[in-house]
């Protein structure tokens, strides 16, 4: 027999399989809605692929209570979810492999229309992306002419000023890669959206370079914690 994991165990103390448990989760997830499962049971159930036998529900709370929700849980670092009690690498593979699956299917939906006729779905893309983050991210999204996404661009980490992201080097990569428009994006690690006035600086100097040189600046959001601010909504942009 094929040994388990180290740290693989779950940390209850109990030796059952619990299979009619799991056969019972697994019945609800089939049978039921979008909401058939609570939060720790998906979670607990997407841990049966690392984790054959016994009791996951103790872990599932745990990784809650560490990570402080689900979404925060799945979107955890690896390294940060096996030092877990009862997680190790096989587990932590299976929940960041499940994370990546849902950010591709999002991601998916913007790329197979107009962006700006599917802003709900960009939306949602970004907020499985990037709310759970701890740190500030920039990205470009470079569109062509009918506002398809043509680039998803990394710009900087940790600030947006112009120290960090260069407005001639964001309209430069536009022309490289024959993009007609673009789209700002970054988040608050602290969880409020609103923009400060370095957001609103560096993104006026973008939009003057774009305006120069014919790179249209659609907008400029902002990604909080469940919640989200359009600077052209706010006529910022």
């Amino acid at each position: 027999m094929a040994r388990r994991a180290q740290g693989e165990v779950p940390q209850n103390g109990t030796p059952h399989s619990g299979i009619g448990h799991r056969e019972r989760l697994r019945q609800r997830l089939l049978g039921g809605g979008a909401e058939a499962l609570a939060d720790y049971e998906l979670l607990e159930y997407l841990l049966f692929a690392a984790i054959r036998q016994g009791d996951t529900k103790p872990l599932a709370k745990r990784l809650i209570a560490q990570f402080g929700s689900f979404a925060a849980a799945m979107n955890a670092e690896p390294a940060a979810l096996a030092q877990v009690k009862g997680m190790g690498e096989a587990s932590a593979a299976a929940l960041h492999a499940a994370a990546l699956a849902a950010r591709r299917m999002a991601r998916g939906a913007v790329e197979e229309q107009p962006v700006l006729g599917s802003w709900q779905a960009l939306l949602d893309y970004l907020a499985i992306d990037m709310s759970h983050l701890r740190h500030e991210r920039v990205r470009v999204l470079y569109l062509d002419t009918r506002n398809r996404l043509i680039l998803d661009h990394l710009a900087a980490e940790g600030s947006i000023d112009e120290a960090a992201i260069h407005p001639r080097e964001v309209i430069r990569r536009a022309f490289d890669i024959g993009a007609s428009a673009l789209i700002l994006v970054h988040n608050h690690p602290s969880g409020d959206p609103e923009p400060s006035r370095a957001d609103i600086a560096i993104t006026n100097r973008i939009a003057e370079a774009g305006r120069l040189l014919g790179v249209t600046v659609h907008d400029h959001v902002i990604v909080g914690k469940g919640c989200h601010v359009s600077m052209r909504a706010k006529g910022l942009v």
